[in-house]
């Protein structure tokens, strides 16, 4: 998973205890817990999704909504101002995701195709709900995988795997992530259905020069998956 986030995520923790001791010590004063404080809590994570997560969309309609929150908290507006503005931010994007989906669709009938004929095979699953998930193939035979991540991560290396026949993933994520590492030479073709989120193919070589072919269905909302062929998540 990517480095950078618990990274931001320490120096926020040490930032707050660094307020909360200095308070305490007398050394000044800073008030944290001002009218809408608890906005914070959504804010401050969406700013670090805006820096550390491929898709943005959905980190930058929390912020939204946390700002909002707040000034309706420190009585600029009303809370009932603030719910309408956030349900129309959120139509308003919505319709323009179906519109742009209409226009640009990424729809592969191929991929579709291949989805429904392999789905029928029996398959691994990995499933995280508010938690994590990883599995590792090491010279192990793959014909596809299950993948859910619902406030969670799941990562799927395929690396070393026994890739024989095409292969399908399923890969479903809500308020989540999903990484999948795959052998340099596969091809993958990917079908992408999401809302705030996307798939991303963040391989080095994308055309792929195996025989094999791993078709990966994505799907979800405020959420990505991720295809790669680094040496490990980390990098």
């Amino acid at each position: 998973m990517n480095r950078v986030k618990p990274i931001i995520w320490g120096v926020a923790i040490v930032a707050l205890g660094v307020i909360f001791g200095g308070n305490a010590l007398g050394l000044f004063e800073l008030n944290v817990f001002f009218h809408g404080w608890w906005t914070l809590f959504i804010i401050v994570p969406s700013v670090i999704g805006i820096f550390t997560e491929k898709e943005k969309l959905a980190s930058l309609f929390m912020l939204a909504v946390g700002v909002i929150l707040l000034l309706a908290a420190q009585d600029v507006f009303s809370y009932d101002v603030a719910w309408k503005v956030i349900l129309a931010i959120l139509l308003v994007i919505f319709g323009v995701k179906i519109i742009f989906q209409g226009i640009f669709g990424n729809t592969d009938k191929e991929v579709e195709k291949k989805i429904k004929n392999l789905g029928g095979e029996k398959m691994d699953s990995q499933i995280a709900v508010f938690s994590g998930s990883e599995r590792t193939y090491n010279n192990e035979t793959f014909v596809g995988s299950n993948l859910v991540a619902v406030f969670g991560g799941v990562d799927l290396d395929l690396t070393n795997a026994k890739i024989s026949k095409d292969a399908v993933i399923k890969a479903f994520c809500l308020f989540g992530g999903i990484d999948i590492k795959v052998p340099k030479d596969a091809q993958v073709k990917i079908r992408s259905r999401f809302v705030f989120g996307g798939a991303s193919d963040e391989r080095h070589d994308k055309a792929g020069k195996g025989a094999r072919v791993i078709y990966i269905d994505a799907a979800g909302g405020f959420g990505g998956v991720s295809v790669d062929d680094r040496p490990d998540f980390d990098d």
